[in-house]
């Protein structure tokens, strides 16, 4: 099947977007040609998101002009791009969590909902999954799914209806080397059938990989001309990125561990199915030390996180902190105690989306001076405490009153991480800190993960970013099926090691 016409699949002139009178899009042109692959780089706050929620119909341009295949575009909601032929997977999904993935994927396609019973978008989807290769059970309600498998079905939504326009927001940021290697294959295959694909990613190595040309915004406005992908190399896209030469900060030995401050002994933890997701994990986490947890997506990580941080409890096992037990403690109390959590969901679980951030950076003092007297709230410490941590974590694009969900992923991930290593604590855990973030604003959470590191805090650290995990792990522990199948040093960890292990292939021991 090709969709193949003279025309380039998008045009756009002069597209001016400003928010509360900042410019989010300054006069950016942007062209998109049929059966291309055309990564959109920039830092968090960039523009990339605005664009391409222009492009998708969800935000109308101040200024500008677009043209899909030739014909001007004047978009009022996503319905009228979807009739265009363009789809935009976001980087925080579109999904009703009670209902199917079947059911998912009638939503807001007026054609089948008409026309196919269960059983059809069932098969259907069966159909589509196998084909480009990103198998889902239809029949699983979305909140029992993994995180990457819900990408799946974003993707699998805009398949099946027929996008020729695809925009994919970070769609790797959940995924195994392994999997965005098949999601890679699965965006060729859409470019060689003629539909065009926008890839907004901050990862330069897959930018490389896939894309055929390169656009670059900077502060709302593109940098130079785009660029063909084979003739940059990743240093000089990220300095067109950041304005200058840009290298991640990499860990350096602890020579001197502390004592064992989180010690986990043969938990098994329930999923929302009501099965055992953690089976049996022991590990112990040492003062000045961050040790890392790899595995596929859905292999007991949330689990995992969600009883060490106390929302939920475990079946068998128990929970130490600095030698005292905690398995049947509330989160109030763990927290009280020293643990600090930095959940995947930044928004709705980590923050809340319709506070300021100075009120979201006071979340977890509230309860006591000086942030309350008795039952009262001091408005003037939230403010005070607020502007200081903003600064000091350098968290960009702060209004007066305006809530902190308008703010760039990045600097979501700042303000959450600010907050938790503030408070008084000894352990932190950290999922997926950087999932989604710019090479910036990457190593600046990095290097606050480090900085706790080295100030005597228990990191532990659980990602799908093997990059990250890599850079950062003191040890390396891989999670498959909820056991832990694997423990590497930093010296003996290496992607493919840590691939098979991530895969089940547990290693002989001597």
């Amino acid at each position: 099947m090709t969709l193949r016409s003279e025309s380039p699949a998008l045009d756009l002139r002069g597209i001016s977007k400003a928010f509360y009178g900042v410019k989010a899009n300054d006069d950016v042109d942007f062209e998109l040609r049929q059966g291309e692959v055309h990564a959109l780089l920039g830092e968090n706050g960039a523009g990339k998101s605005t664009l391409c929620s222009i492009i998708a119909g969800l935000y109308r341009p101040d200024t500008g002009t677009m043209h899909v295949y030739g014909e001007p575009a004047h978009f009022r909601s996503p319905k009228d791009a979807f009739a265009a032929g363009i789809g935009m997977v976001y980087q925080h999904f579109r999904l009703v969590n009670n209902l199917t993935v079947a059911e998912n994927m009638v939503l807001g396609n007026a054609d089948l909902r008409m026309r196919y019973s269960d059983v059809d978008i069932e098969r259907q989807t069966h159909e589509i999954g196998n084909r480009y290769g990103l198998p889902v059970d239809p029949q699983a309600r979305i909140w029992q799914l993994s995180v990457g498998e819900q990408q799946r079905v974003e993707i699998l939504k805009q398949l099946q209806r027929n996008a020729r326009i695809l925009i994919l927001d970070e769609p790797t940021a959940v995924l195994t080397p392994q999997e965005s290697d098949q999601l890679f294959r699965t965006v060729r295959q859409m470019a060689d059938e003629g539909r065009a694909v926008i890839l907004v990613s901050h990862k330069l190595h897959e930018i490389k990989q896939v894309s055929d040309r390169v656009t670059v915004l900077r502060h709302g406005r593109r940098v130079g001309e785009p660029v063909a992908t084979a003739d940059a190399t990743p240093r000089e896209l990220a300095a067109m990125m950041v304005g200058h030469d840009l290298v991640l900060p990499t860990r350096d030995p602890n020579e001197h561990l502390g004592d064992v401050v989180l010690s986990i002994q043969d938990l098994r933890v329930r999923n929302d199915r009501g099965l055992e997701a953690v089976r049996g994990v022991s590990l112990d986490v040492r003062r000045g030390e961050i040790v890392g947890i790899a595995g596929v997506a859905g292999n007991g990580q949330r689990e995992l996180a969600y009883a060490i941080a106390g929302l939920r409890r475990p079946v068998a096992g128990t929970i130490a902190l600095d030698g005292v037990d905690i398995t049947g403690t509330s989160v109030t109390s763990r927290i009280a105690r020293g643990i600090g959590y930095v959940p995947q969901n930044r928004l709705g679980m980590g923050l809340a989306p319709g506070l300021t951030t100075e009120e979201n950076l006071g979340l977890k003092a509230y309860r006591k001076p000086p942030f309350s007297r008795g039952p009262f709230l001091v408005p003037k410490t939230f403010k005070d405490v607020g502007a200081q941590l903003i600064d000091e974590y350098d968290i960009r694009g702060v209004r007066p009153g305006l809530p902190i969900r308008l703010l760039s992923g990045g600097n979501l991930q700042k303000a959450l991480i600010a907050r938790e290593v503030t408070q008084q604590h000894s352990v932190l855990v950290a999922r997926s800190p950087t999932r989604g973030l710019d090479v910036g604003a990457t190593g600046a959470v990095r290097n606050l993960l480090l900085r706790e590191r080295d100030g005597g805090v228990g990191v532990l650290l659980i990602s799908e970013d093997l990059d990250e995990l890599l850079a950062l792990s003191d040890r390396l522990l891989v999670l498959f099926e909820g056991r832990i199948v694997g423990e590497l040093t930093s010296d003996e960890a290496d992607p493919a090691r840590l691939g098979l292990l991530m895969a089940g292939h547990v290693e002989e021991t001597a």
